[in-house]
């Protein structure tokens, strides 16, 4: 299954794609700088302004997380680069400043998350290897399989693939990505030879010369 298809489950929270699962070094990552520069009206733009103001909302330690997270739901492949390096991990601490309701899920689930990496590994998630991560994203990453006990991990874990995929679909990597190309202008030809032929129809030379 290609990313442009998981993106239907993705959106739906019900994939989280084992097969692309990765590790990643969030050291490694950078933020293009075009992460925030579509167009906006100017409301919009002193909000957003504002807020980037304020400072990150995450802790470092609970960004290298999410950094890690994010590459693991969308890592590179060959069509383009990964979620962090769609800006993703900076996308999402924006997010839970402008929508506050994603706060304390989020904060929670990500010391859910640790909680469980230092009582199975005895260090925190973005320290752990690529194999206890996916170990451990694979209890969380299904719904329907996971057990009873690791529900909270579930909870946040869909709200992280969520935001993960709004982030990297918005971006421009994402876009292009998809291959969308929006409005474009286009050559119109006139109706076609044999469709005119069908009806018996013709374009008068006038028609040719003006219009086609």
């Amino acid at each position: 299954m290609d990313r442009r298809s998981s993106l239907k489950l993705i959106a739906t929270g019900a994939l989280a794609a084992p097969a692309v699962l990765t590790g990643c070094d969030p050291e490694k990552k950078t933020v293009p700088t075009d992460a925030f520069s579509l167009d906006r009206n100017p409301d919009e733009l002193e909000r957003e302004k504002k807020l980037l103001a304020e400072g990150p909302f995450f802790t470092s330690e609970e960004m290298a997380t999410i950094t890690v997270l994010a590459d693991i739901i969308i890592p590179r492949d060959e069509v383009s680069g990964s979620a962090s390096e769609a800006g993703v991990p900076a996308f999402i601490d924006f997010i839970v400043r402008d929508m506050p309701d994603h706060q304390v899920p989020m904060r929670g689930g990500l010391r859910w998350l640790e909680m469980q990496c230092l009582n199975r590994y005895g260090q925190s998630f973005s320290k752990c290897t690529s194999s206890q991560q996916l170990e451990l994203v694979d209890q969380i990453a299904y719904p329907e399989k996971a057990k009873p006990e690791m529900q909270p991990g579930v909870e946040f874990f869909n709200r992280m693939r969520n935001l993960t995929a709004s982030g990297f679909y918005t971006s421009s990597m994402g876009v292009k990505d998809l291959n969308y190309r929006g409005n474009q202008a286009t050559v119109w030809k006139g109706v076609p030879k044999e469709v005119l032929d069908q009806y018996g129809l013709r374009y008068t030379d006038k028609e040719d010369q003006e219009c086609i």
